[in-house]
């Protein structure tokens, strides 16, 4: 008899830049989950993608895709301010959810809509696809294992120049470079100081809407981890994290978007390369939603997993030491 569990079937919502690049192919490329309907209020534009990328189904509003009986799972991609509202639905309607970060506008929501899938019984997973890439896994062994000594400051930078009249400054769509790229930085320090910071200070350059178009922020962990983000809507792109310890460091360039051969660089404590290391480029998103499925088939989330809460506990303190 075999145990291999059944394969999800997924429904994603809306005919969105990530879904396209990230999503679409992820799901198809898992070894847990099948695409079987897109949901589009653009009618024309989801019977166009499913002819693309031979998705069988197309409907015309989120709701009826949530309401299909035959569909186990559904991606968010939806703006910042719409993902509360289809989380809901989608719990009320006993699907299992992948939510693209940020979940949620402020901390207080994203406690109402874990807590509120916790009471449905469904998974709730935030959708951080780089925290699934094998680099990231092995980079991370090889911190815990002692690899670089005791680990004692991790540092991310990711920025790129967007044009001012973009959506993402808008203040009531969840907008600013934070919670859209810093957001990435904060997950990797909290995942690799393994804690949620004790202090936080930070710094932050607004638009004239009032979101951060520049922000750094530094911050310590009970650990004596010591963690430093910086992220922009003004800057020249960078996509880059380090993690230093007391024997060396480690270098992980294009960090959150890996080439088709990810690699790491391994440096000792007099600053000499000792090793560039090369890792599977599989791709993330289908490291994502394998992981995913592995947390449904569990009944609970596990590791590297995020369900969002603390990291948009992590992000309102940042943005409340910016503003302080």
């Amino acid at each position: 008899m075999s145990t291999t569990p059944t394969k999800l079937r997924w429904a994603i919502l809306g005919c969105a830049r990530i879904s396209r690049r990230g999503l679409i192919p992820g799901i198809q490329q898992s070894h847990s989950g099948t695409l079987d309907l897109l949901a589009s209020r653009r009618e024309e534009a989801a019977k166009e993608w499913a002819t693309e990328f031979g998705i069988p189904r197309t409907v015309a509003s989120y709701e009826s895709a949530i309401a299909d009986p035959a569909i186990d799972c559904v991606y968010i991609p939806l703006a910042n301010e719409e993902h509360a509202p289809f989380v809901k639905l989608a719990a009320d309607a006993g699907k299992h959810i992948l939510c693209e970060k940020p979940l949620a506008l402020n901390a207080r929501e994203a406690r109402e809509m874990v807590d509120y899938c916790q009471s449905k019984g469904v998974i709730l997973m935030e959708a951080f696809m780089w925290r699934h890439q094998p680099r990231t896994l092995a980079v991370l062994e090889s911190v815990q294992s002692g690899q670089i000594g005791d680990l004692r400051l991790v540092r991310s930078s990711f920025s790129f120049p967007i044009d001012m009249t973009d959506w993402r400054l808008d203040p009531a769509r969840g907008g600013g470079s934070l919670w859209d790229v810093g957001c990435y930085g904060m997950s990797t320090v909290r995942l690799f100081a393994g804690a949620e910071p004790s202090e936080i200070l930070g710094r932050a350059r607004f638009s004239k809407t009032g979101v951060d178009l520049s922000l750094t922020a530094s911050m310590k962990f009970p650990n004596g981890v010591l963690g430093a983000i910086d992220c922009s809507f003004e800057q020249p792109f960078r996509c880059i994290y380090e993690i230093v310890g007391t024997t060396g460091r480690i270098e992980v360039p294009s960090a959150y978007l890996p080439p088709e051969v990810p690699l790491a660089r391994f440096y000792d404590a007099d600053g000499k390369l000792v090793e560039e290391k090369t890792y599977s480029g599989r791709n993330q998103y289908a490291c994502m939603v394998d992981a995913f499925a592995a947390c449904v088939h569990a009944g609970q989330l596990s590791m590297p997993s995020e369900d969002g809460l603390d990291q948009m506990i992590a992000l309102d303190r940042v943005l409340a030491a910016c503003k302080a």
